[in-house]
């Protein structure tokens, strides 16, 4: 389970609960942390180099990628580097959005790596074509986000200035749908609604990704070939091998041993 940070864990938290005899190794890049401030062919070749040390180390039977803005630039590098290996990526939940709206009015809260990739708007293109589709890039949500699961606290504020956009009015019509397309940002979720100018229905992909996991590995071999992981133990890994007290205390409350 990979991702820039501790986002994931929203998606580790629904893949625990579709396959509770499943082990976990989480990965979190934080040394590049955030993926937002890369130039896209440096972040590519990262990604990949990385992907070449952890396969190698822990031989998974699958790698989940769980983290939006990785998945739209990597997947399908990783995908020709790695051919015997199964990838699940994670991409703006647009389609289920635009088949749930009944204003029409869609909005897709992102980081602004995801924001500005043309996979976004291909998908846009290809689901949602009669929709209004507002794409809102932040730079300030998944720092917030970290914050807040690192602290227990987060500028409300901030907060609503972050996620205002998102919301539109057109021919007495209201946003009814935000698609929350960062891993990060459904542990905001209660602040958001807190601050929303109106409900919506936020829309948090993490389960749909857990259960496309669960379809391409039931016939795959559960049994890894590489590093053996402590009984009874999940295992987390951060790139900078420096985690904060409140990280730690963040990871073991997830059921996570540090590596």
């Amino acid at each position: 389970m990979f991702d820039s940070g501790v986002g994931g864990l929203t998606v580790l938290r629904e893949a625990r609960v579709l396959m509770p005899d499943r082990r976990f190794v989480y990965v979190a890049d934080d040394a590049a942390f955030p993926y937002g401030a890369w130039e896209e062919p440096a972040l590519r070749a990262h990604v990949l180099e990385l992907f070449a040390r952890l396969l190698d180390r822990f031989a998974p039977a699958i790698s989940v990628i769980a983290c939006n803005t990785a998945s739209t630039l990597v997947i399908d590098a990783l995908r020709e580097r790695f051919p015997c290996h199964p990838f699940v990526g994670m991409v703006p939940a647009i389609k289920p959005a635009a088949e749930r709206t009944r204003s029409g009015l869609v909005s897709v809260l992102a980081t602004p790596g995801t924001v500005k990739r043309q996979y976004t708007r291909d998908l846009i293109s290809k689901w949602a074509s009669k929709c209004h589709v507002r794409l809102v890039g932040s730079d300030r949500l998944a720092p917030l986000a970290e914050i807040y699961m690192r602290d227990g606290f987060v500028d409300e504020e901030a907060v609503r200035a972050e996620i205002a956009p998102c919301f539109v009015e057109r021919d007495e019509l209201r946003t009814d749908i935000v698609v929350l397309a960062c891993t990060h940002y459904p542990f905001l979720a209660n602040r958001m609604r807190k601050t929303a100018p109106w409900p919506v229905d936020w829309l948090d992909p993490a389960e749909a990704i857990a259960r496309r996991a669960v379809s391409l590995l039931a016939d795959i071999d559960p049994n890894g070939r590489g590093e053996t992981l402590p009984e009874g133990a999940d295992l987390a890994v951060f790139t900078s091998n420096r985690t904060d007290f409140p990280t730690r205390r963040l990871l073991q409350g997830f059921g996570l041993a540090m590596s």
